[in-house]
């Protein structure tokens, strides 16, 4: 996932929440979430997309891992084995729950896990390819519209896509700035995973297009 170290941890919770609810479709108390440190050190600095704790409506504790990956790796399943064996010995006695979503333009090759003679190790797999950006976009809330932008847009023109989503974060969101922009930040972040900067920055300059012709002053010149 794209600038993990500058993401505040207001947006790694709402993006958590989001993926859990929309995504992985987990019965879960948002508001029980708490944001865990990310960066396990061995020889090398590691560090996973998305590790937070949480309770589900059963009152169960539990630990969720996210990996987001744009590229088909073969190493992914042993990548994954060791986020888990890390994270449970940072925070033991706590079950964890791994997912790897994969955004990748190629067909999905990767496992969901590693089975061998002694070993049986699995992980949630999902495929946004297999999401149709619809499903999202139809729902029209900011938290579904932002997750959009992972999923597959098919035959659709991306920079309608993306201006889509901008439009009506700005529409449902009205004037609280603050939340627009923390949904933004969460864009910026899935966005990069994507290659979809340059899409992202039309959509941005087209909003304030629209915001500039929407004040007093704009619309006074243009009626002279």
């Amino acid at each position: 996932m794209a600038d993990k170290d500058i993401v505040s941890k207001e947006t790694i919770r709402r993006l958590a929440v989001d993926l859990a609810t929309y995504l992985l479709e987990l019965p879960i108390e948002p508001d029980s979430l708490e944001v865990l440190p990310t960066e396990h050190q061995r020889v090398e600095d590691r560090r996973a997309d998305l590790v937070v704790k949480l309770r589900d409506r059963a009152g169960e504790t539990f630990l969720l891992h996210i990996e987001i990956q744009n590229n088909n790796d073969a190493t992914m399943p042993l990548r994954m084995m060791r986020y888990m064996t890390d994270i449970l010995l940072g925070h033991p006695g706590l079950p964890l729950r791994q997912y790897l979503i994969y955004i990748g333009s190629e067909p999905l090759t990767m496992p969901d896990g590693i089975q061998g003679p002694d070993l049986h190790y699995r992980y949630g797999l999902l495929d946004m390819r297999d999401v149709d950006c619809r499903y999202l976009l139809e729902k029209d809330t900011p938290d579904a519209l932002v997750l959009a932008i992972l999923c597959n847009f098919g035959d659709h023109d991306p920079q309608a896509v993306v201006n889509h989503i901008y439009t009506r974060l700005r529409a449902l969101l009205g004037d609280d700035t603050k939340r627009f922009r923390e949904y933004v930040d969460i864009l910026h972040v899935l966005s990069g995973s994507r290659d979809l900067k340059e899409y992202i920055e039309e959509a941005e300059k087209m909003l304030t297009r629209i915001d500039v012709e929407r004040m007093p002053f704009y619309r006074l010149g243009m009626e002279r």
